[in-house]
């Protein structure tokens, strides 16, 4: 529907509540402050929930209170007060574009002869062993959740004295799966070195070819990790390139094992 925001008001004026009538009388007459605005703001300055703000625009036809400026950006290209709704939505698409192309690449980059092998070994092991330290421990977390609910006897370890300790005491019948976005922990790297020394089958999950968990595991999946990161003074980089290759990994290893 390509009706302008004051032609969607009396198109839909019949059906809308006393509220949402009310919350429509603010926007008009406070129209050209609508690009700045937030919605927590214009829910305090009208006096309305945010819940009423978001369900008079998706009455109205948009997806939400954002979606509406950016139509009403388009609707108005000529008032320099809505250029700043042009700013946000590109910032937003800058993100959006960020996480897509680090999903791809991500894609693009894994082996399907290596996403095989690492298949066999899980399937023929006796049983996984999963080592993450910090955001990696989210992705290591949901892992042994859905190979315990697959029926593949699964552990994880987060405690670094653990690891230390738990990765000099592997079966060599069991695989134990790191779990590392730079590839450089330290009692990671450490726990590497003692499954190696002792026979024991390894597989990395990283997104750095050149780290030291990459050398010493037996196997090892590398996704793609952005060079922009948001949080630019703390190391909290996106963890996406690890959480497709195990979405991957437990997607694949469900259908082999399918009865």
């Amino acid at each position: 529907m390509d009706f302008s925001f004051f032609e969607r008001v009396n198109h839909y004026f019949d059906t809308l509540s006393d509220s949402e009538k009310y919350l429509l009388s603010y926007i008009q007459d406070h129209l050209s402050e609508m690009p700045e605005i937030s919605i927590v703001r214009l829910s305090q300055n009208a006096n309305v929930s945010t819940a009423t703000i978001v369900r008079t625009m998706k009455k109205l036809g948009y997806d939400g209170f954002t979606s509406f400026k950016i139509r009403l950006k388009d609707e108005h290209q000529l008032a320099p007060e809505f250029s700043i709704v042009e700013q946000v939505d590109n910032k937003i698409k800058e993100v959006i574009l960020k996480n897509e192309h680090e999903v791809s690449k991500t894609i693009q980059m894994l082996d399907r002869g290596t996403i095989e092998d690492v298949l066999q070994k899980i399937i023929y092991s006796r049983k996984i062993v999963l080592f993450a330290r910090g955001f990696s421990e989210l992705i290591a977390k949901e892992m042994t959740v859905k190979f315990q609910l697959a029926g593949k006897y699964c552990e994880m370890h987060d405690d670094p004295n653990i690891i230390k300790t738990i990765s000099q005491r592997i079966d060599k019948k069991d695989l134990v799966i790191f779990i590392s976005l730079n590839g450089s922990t330290e009692e990671l790297v450490k726990a590497a070195k003692n499954c190696k020394a002792n026979g024991v089958s390894t597989v990395t999950l990283t997104a750095n070819r050149e780290s030291p968990l990459y050398a010493l595991s037996e196997l090892a999946l590398v996704g793609y990790k952005s060079k922009i990161s948001y949080f630019p003074d703390y190391e909290v980089r996106s963890r996406l390139p690890l959480q497709v290759m195990a979405r991957i990994i437990l997607d694949a290893f469900a259908i082999r094992t399918r009865s």
